[in-house]
This record gives structure tokens, sequence and C-alpha cells, in this order.
């Protein structure tokens, strides 16, 4: 009876957990949104010295789910890393580089690249044209740098 109501229990906190999360998504979706890049309004992200700005589109980064157009200078180095929450990634000019255990990834314009969340990785931009892509994600943004 005991093992009942606790699996109930932990039922119920991840449907609650689960709910919020997707309201917290949907917040915004009564609304039609467009933003082109060429017009977004750019400043720079904290702690990037200067080789990243961003956009936002939707949501708020520093605190849950989000859009954002995001834009790395030519050769910009981000370090190995992580991320809490999930990214996807889609390149809309130059290329958007990727590295983690398995190779490789040029994301150019027109290209999709999903990070799970906690996968050790390296980006950065490409050395001659850096990289402007569209950045969205379930929770909010971080970067955690790991060896």
């Amino acid at each position: 009876m005991r093992r009942s109501f606790l699996t109930v229990g932990v039922a119920l906190g991840i449907i609650a957990a689960w709910s919020i999360g997707r309201l917290q998504g949907q917040a915004q979706s009564d609304k039609v949104i467009f933003v082109s890049a060429s017009h977004a309004n750019f400043s720079e992200m904290q702690g990037s010295k200067g080789g990243v700005s961003t956009a936002p589109i939707w949501g708020d980064a520093s605190a849950g789910a989000h859009g954002t157009f995001t834009k790395f200078v030519p050769g910009y180095d981000s370090g190995m890393h992580t991320h809490t929450n999930d990214v996807w990634i889609v390149g809309i000019k130059g290329a958007y580089l990727y590295k983690d255990e398995a190779g490789e990834k040029r994301v150019g314009p027109g290209d999709f690249l999903r990070v799970p969340g906690g996968h050790k990785h390296w980006s950065g931009g490409d050395k001659k044209e850096g990289a402007l892509f569209y950045e969205e994600s379930s929770g909010r943004f971080d970067l955690i740098l790991v060896k």
C-alpha cells in the first residue's frame, strides 16, 4: 500500500514538472512572431569577451525557454563545454562549427543541429565569415566549461 502511494506521488510530481515546463514554452504561443535577422537588435552576450552577440526573438534566455538569433565573430572559439538544456540550432549565414567525440560538423545555411543537454562539445565560428544562426532551447541558456 505504501509503495502504491509512493509510486502515485512520484508520477504526479513528474506530470506536474512536465506541465510547468510545457506551459513555460507555450507562454507566447497565441502570437505570430516574425523577425528578420538582418533587422534584429543584437547585443553582446555577457561573458563572451566580444565574440558572441544575440538578439532575442521570444522568451528569455536567462530565465527559461527561448529563441534567439546568435552571431559568432570569425574564428570564435567557445572551448569545450556543455549546456544544462538541449539546444537546437539552424544555420543562417557563415558556419557554426561543432566538434564532439563523434567528429566535426559544419552547420551552414539551412542545416540543423540538436545538442542534447549535458553533451560535451566544442563550438565556434567559421574563420572567414563567422556564424549567424537561430538557437532555441526549452530551458535557460548556460555554458559550462569542461576539460
